[in-house]
This record gives structure tokens, C-alpha cells and sequence, in this order.
């Protein structure tokens, strides 16, 4: 009967937390599509006669192409300039100064794929995601072509300063390590002092717990519950990436084309197998949730390095507040209504004390002791 209630609570819990994402997202969605039709139909109808005045600037002084370029790199289910229309994920910095480049690099793909993205949105050319990786995980070796590299002259006489927010952070961090391992065929004078400072906004460096919530298991931090957030959400996915309507894709990419999931060349039996999880991203694990777990960030972790010549700021966020001994949102005014719920599941989420520690010293921390009481009570009566 016990059992019975708790798979009830969590099928209830499941079917909430989906519709409340989902409906999220068409929000999102669909204020960006009447933000940019409103644009467009009031430079339409209120054209204005606008007088352009040159003014002619003193060549003495430093000009904005001295200063390096600023790249931000969106986290998980971000977007760079030019996709969902007129929204900015950063706030409009791009449009403040055009020395601020942002990329629109896979929302979902790896940290891996992405950071090879970001060198050829930069440098140009076909993205090259390296033969040994495509054939590891599946995937074309080749990705989007970019006739025109967004600072061709990057190299270590014309550095960059990177901020990178949440996973984007540690797309930067491994993208520095390429090219200090000179890991891009073609060019071979690639070192890290190419990079001149790296600033993380809540940098996602050692992973995070909302991971396991949405489905990742505790176990091995590399595959999902059978029924799961993450489960419905690699179920829209495929069948979006696989229909493949122009309009779509051209607002908002996944950015798992190079695994060729159109219909035009999967074709239905692809689809199958891409629902199956036999084919696709998640049957190899070349995805960003499983580099987001804590077991998958010390993987990556294990093989990059801080290197001297570089600057390294993180800035961290706080949200939450204690109220007696429970972790709590410390404020609905900023938080959106539709991700409360989540926000406090998120406050209150615990590691699970019956699966091994995720690394040697981990700290297993309750809400009270009446939490410990709890557990013992429910496995008591399971």
C-alpha cells in the first residue's frame, strides 16, 4: 500500500512538473514570436524619418577594435544571437557594444561539442567535432560551416575574454584546454594564452543535484530513470529534431544536427531507434546532462588545468535562505511563478543516503533530524 502511495506521488509529481515546463516553454516561446511580429509591424507602420549625423573621431584616441572581443557563452537550453527573435539570453549586452559576441552553440549537446562549436564560430570555417569523437559517439564529424569566423584574428597577439554562465562556463574551461593541446587539426600554433580571462556566472564547474532530480541516477551520474523529466523531455527532442521544420529550427536549435535525426535522413526506422534509445545522443551519452552530474564534471575536471597566463573570476548566486534548519527560496518576487515549484524541490533535494557517495568525502546533508526518522520510518514499512 506504501508502495502504491509513493508511485502515485511520484507519477503526480512527474505529470506537474512536466505540464509546468512545458507550458514554460511556450511561454517563452510565444513571447518572443509576438515580440517580434509587434517589432515588426511597428517599423512598418511608424516609419520614421531618422537624420544620420557623422561625426568624425579623433584618430589619437583608442578605438573600440583595440580592445579585445567579449564572447558570452550561454548554459543548458540557451541561445545565442539571432535565434528566438528579438530576446536576448544575456540581457541585450550584445547590442550595448559590438566588440560583445554571443554564440548560439547546442543548447543540449556536450560540453565537448560545444566547445569545438565555439572555436569555429570564432575562427571559421566547418566546425570539425574530430574523427576519433564522431565515431565514439555517433555522430558526422563535421557540423555547420561558418564562412565568416566572427574574429578571424584570434590567436595568442589577439586574445579573448570569456564569460560563461552556468555550463557555459565549463564549455570555456575546455575549449582553453584545446587549445593548449593543440587538439584543432590545421591549427597547430593554438596554446591557452589564447584565452586572456575566463569569468564564470554561476558556473556549473562541479556539477550540480538538479541533474538527479530531473532523472539522472545517483548510481553513475550517465543514464536516466526509466521514467523521468528527462525521459519526456529526450521524447520532444527527437521528434522536434526529427521533423525538422525550417521555421522551427531556424528559431530555436537543439543543436543535435550533426547526429542527422531529420527524417530526411533517418527516416522512420531512425525515429524508432532514436525513441528506443538505440541510436541518437543518449544511447552514447554524448549529451550535457550527463556532463552536468557530479560524476561527469570530475571526469572533466580530472583533465583540465588553470594555466598562468590567464584570469580566472567566478562569481557564485545565492537564492535560498534557512528557516529553521530547512532550506527555502529566499523570495518568490524573483523567481517565475510557473518555476517555484521547482525552485523549492530544487532547495530541498537531498543525495540519496543508500547510493555510494559520488566521490571519496562527500558530505550527505539533511534538512533535521526528523528527516533521518522519516527515512528510517519509510524503509521500515517498504
Amino acid at each position: 500500500m506504501i508502495r502504491w502511495w509513493i508511485s502515485s506521488f511520484q507519477l503526480a509529481e512527474l505529470f506537474i512538473s512536466s505540464v509546468v515546463h512545458l507550458l514554460y516553454g511556450f511561454y517563452v516561446y510565444s513571447t518572443a514570436v509576438a515580440a517580434d511580429l509587434s517589432q515588426a509591424l511597428s517599423e512598418c507602420v511608424f516609419k520614421s524619418n531618422v537624420s544620420l549625423e557623422v561625426k568624425k573621431q579623433d584618430p589619437s584616441k583608442s578605438t573600440v577594435d583595440d580592445l579585445p572581443p567579449i564572447v558570452l557563452v550561454h548554459g543548458i537550453f540557451g541561445f545565442g544571437k539571432g535565434k528566438f527573435g528579438s530576446f536576448s539570453y544575456f540581457g541585450g549586452a550584445e547590442k550595448k557594444d559590438e566588440r560583445v559576441l554571443v554564440p548560439d552553440l547546442g543548447s543540449l549537446t556536450s560540453i565537448y561539442d560545444r566547445a569545438r562549436e565555439l572555436f569555429y564560430y570564432l575562427k571559421g570555417g566547418r566546425v570539425d567535432y574530430g574523427e576519433r569523437h564522431s565515431k565514439t559517439c555517433g555522430h558526422s564529424r563535421f557540423g555547420r560551416i561558418y564562412e565568416q569566423g566572427h574574429y578571424p584574428q584570434w590567436d595568442e597577439d589577439h586574445p579573448i575574454h570569456f564569460v560563461g554562465h552556468s555550463a557555459g562556463a565549463q564549455v570555456v574551461r575546455v575549449l582553453q584546454q584545446m587549445l593548449a593541446d593543440k587538439a584543432f587539426e590545421g591549427y597547430e600554433n593554438t596554446s591557452e594564452n589564447w584565452v586572456l580571462s575566463i569569468t564564470a556566472l554561476s558556473g556549473a564547474f562541479n556539477g550540480t543535484t538538479r541533474t538527479y532530480l530531473d532523472g539522472m541516477l545517483p548510481e553513475d551520474g550517465q543514464n536516466m530513470k526509466p521514467l523521468c523529466l528527462l525521459q519526456l523531455c529526450r521524447l520532444g527532442v527527437i521528434i522536434y529534431d526529427w521533423l525538422d521544420i525550417p521555421l522551427l529550427k531556424a528559431y530555436y536549435n537543439f543543436g543535435f544536427d550533426h547526429f542527422n535525426l531529420s527524417w530526411r535522413k533517418a527516416g522512420l526506422w531512425g525515429l524508432v531507434d532514436c525513441l528506443l534509445g538505440n541510436a541518437g545522443p543518449w544511447a552514447t551519452g554524448d549529451w550535457i546532462l550527463p556532463d552536468l552530474t557530479i560524476q561527469g564534471s570530475i571526469k572533466l575536471n580530472s583533465n583540465l588545468q588553470t594555466f598562468p597566463n590567464s584570469f580566472y573570476f567566478s562569481y557564485a548566486t545565492k537564492r535560498t535562505r534557512k528557516i529553521l534548519g530547512v532550506t527555502v527560496p529566499s523570495g518568490i518576487l524573483g523567481i517565475h511563478p510557473m518555476l517555484f515549484m521547482r525552485v523549492l524541490q530544487m532547495s530541498l533535494y537531498r543525495y540519496p543516503t543508500d547510493v555510494p557517495p559520488p566521490y571519496k568525502g562527500y558530505r550527505y546533508t539533511l534538512t533535521s533530524s526528523c528527516c533521518l526518522k522519516l527515512i528510517a520510518l519509510l524503509k521500515a514499512l517498504i
